[in-house]
This record gives structure tokens, sequence and C-alpha cells, in this order.
């Protein structure tokens, strides 16, 4: 029996091998002929090595880099565009139909999601104007005009990413600090509780099919290090509201909350991606890539994406790995 062609390219590449081998590994549980490339900024990437084909292109901000990515889609027959982190989101978002000529699908939200999501002042008025339970967020200099302002707190930039120059403010002098050093400054509540960040999949009819919830035990440079699976009922009923009236995906959607106890949940991110902590998931059983290559490669066929198909108290220990070229 022929096996069916089914190349996929993953962008910005960089350290995702345990989501890299879940495709390749469920492409070949389906019979699917696939072969695995790669782009990146640099040949010194770690996914990159794992991959069949590996392409270092420019940076996501330069003007070559879309015409780069549809070159590579091209050349070899791409079925599936993978982006790994928030960089090429929008653009590729944005340019989601060349694709489509090209006959690749973008595993990726619509623009106007991705806007949402990129910007933290839009994210928090998203969450506010549908009653879901988020920090107050003011700017910087608002905070500081505040004589009675509640601390700590946290600052950070409305279009960061990656955890990137996050800080907590103890008091007024911190405040005041941060606020001349962070770029585009935002101060949020120090919201309370235990953080989780909940894997969500959405099929093609926009249907929330499955919501995993990890709790972060231990974050190292902005991605878990230390997770665990918890079916937390009010989480996983609340992710599944957040997702649907955000009418994100289809693919995977990464939502981050604090949770201290029941109906005490405040969201803080929303990332419409593969999350870092992704493997726990599908690990314990909620395999995205496998439905994501099914509902792409043999739509006809059927699948099991429910909140009981995955196992509860599944404990990730990451730890560091070589590749040597």
């Amino acid at each position: 029996m022929k096996r069916t062609k089914f190349n996929i390219l993953f962008t910005c590449i960089g350290r995702r091998v345990s989501l890299l081998e879940s495709f390749r590994l469920s492409a070949k549980k389906l019979k699917l002929d696939t072969e695995i490339i790669g782009a990146d900024t640099t040949e010194l990437s770690p996914a990159l090595e794992m991959c069949d084909h590996k392409h270092v292109v420019h940076h996501t901000e330069h003007p070559k880099y879309l015409s780069q990515l549809l070159s590579i889609t091209k050349e070899h027959k791409v079925k599936l565009l993978i982006p790994t982190t928030d960089h090429d989101l929008l653009l590729l978002a944005q340019n989601k139909k060349k694709f489509e000529k090209l006959g690749c699908f973008v595993h990726v939200s619509a623009p106007e999601v991705i806007e949402i999501c990129q910007n933290k002042k839009l994210t928090h008025k998203f969450l506010k104007k549908n009653s879901f339970g988020t920090p107050d967020t003011i700017a910087a200099a608002t905070a500081l005009r505040k004589k009675n302002f509640k601390y700590p707190c946290f600052m950070k930039p409305w279009d960061g990413s990656a955890s990137k120059f996050i800080q907590i403010a103890a008091n007024r002098e911190e405040l005041s600090f941060y606020a001349r050093h962070i770029e585009n400054c935002i101060v949020q509540d120090f919201a309370e509780g235990d953080e989780y960040t909940c894997d969500v999949f959405v099929d093609f009819d926009g249907e929330v099919r499955c919501v995993v919830p990890r709790k972060r035990l231990e974050v190292r440079s902005g991605e878990v290090s230390k997770g665990r699976i918890e079916k937390v009922p009010e989480i996983i009923t609340q992710v599944r509201e957040l997702v649907k009236a955000l009418n994100a995906g289809p693919g995977v959607v990464t939502v981050q909350l604090m949770y201290s106890g029941k109906d005490h949940i405040k969201f803080i991110e929303i990332n419409p991606r593969f999350g870092g902590g992704a493997p726990l998931s599908i690990k314990a059983g909620a395999n995205f890539p496998k439905w994501i290559l099914t509902m792409l490669s043999t739509p006809e066929k059927t699948f099991r994406a429910t909140d009981d198909c995955y196992k509860d108290k599944l404990t990730m220990l990451r730890y560091d790995a070589e590749v040597w070229v």
C-alpha cells in the first residue's frame, strides 16, 4: 500500500525536539510518508538538526522572511506549517491564503485573534468584556499617580512574550525604576494562586474538543520545566468558554491562568499556538499531532478528542540533552 506524502514545516523551530518527534511518530502511525522541514535563523538550533531538511532563514521581521517560507513550502510540497513561537504568528495569519494556494495549511488562528492575544491591553479588554476573571491592568504612569496603589504588582511589556522582562514591584520605588526600564510597560494586580497552562484543541468546525490543564511546578526562562496534569473541572469549563468566545483555532491554543480555589480563576495570557509544555499533554494522551494530521489527511476519519481521553496526574520533569554536529 502506497503511503500518502505529507510534509511538515516548523518555523522558529529552536528547541522543539519533542514536538517535532511527536508529529513524526503520529505521521508514521497514520501511514503518512512525512519529511520534517525546519526553519530557523541559525544552524545552531538543536531541533533543526533533527529535521530531514533544514533551512536557515532571515529573522521574522525581515522583508524577505515570508518569501523564504513560501519558497520552502513550494520546494518541499509542504502540507502543514507549524509556527512554534509568537514571532511570526500575525504574519502567517495575514498571509495564510498564499500558503493555501500552494496546498499548505498553516496552523494559526485568524489575524484578529492573534492581535488580541499579542497585545495584553487588548487581551485584558477582551477578558473583561466577556466577564472572565483577570488581573486589573493599567499603564505604569497611572499606577504611579495612585496614592493608595496596592503592592506587590506585576510589570511587563504589553507586547511581550515568553515571560521576558516581567518584574514584580514590591513598592513605589521599584515601580518607578522598572517603569523606566521596561519598554511599553503595563502594570497588573498581583494574582495569587497556582499557575496553570491549558492546552486546548479546536477542530475544523470551531468546536473545542479537549482542554488539558497543566499545573506549572517549575519554570525556566519562561518555559515550564516541571509540570503536572490536573483535571480541575472549573478550569476546564471556563477555558472552554474562553476559547469559544475568542473564536480561536483550529488546532492548539494555549491559555495561562492563576487558580486559587473554586471559582477563583484569573486569566493572564492567551497564546494561539503550541505551548512549550505541550509534550506533557501529548504524552498524557491528548494526541494533538495525530488529531491535526487526521483532520488534514483523512477528514472523513473520526478521532477521539475529549476531556476524558488523557491521563490525570501525569508529571513531567525536564532535563537537558545534547545534539552533536
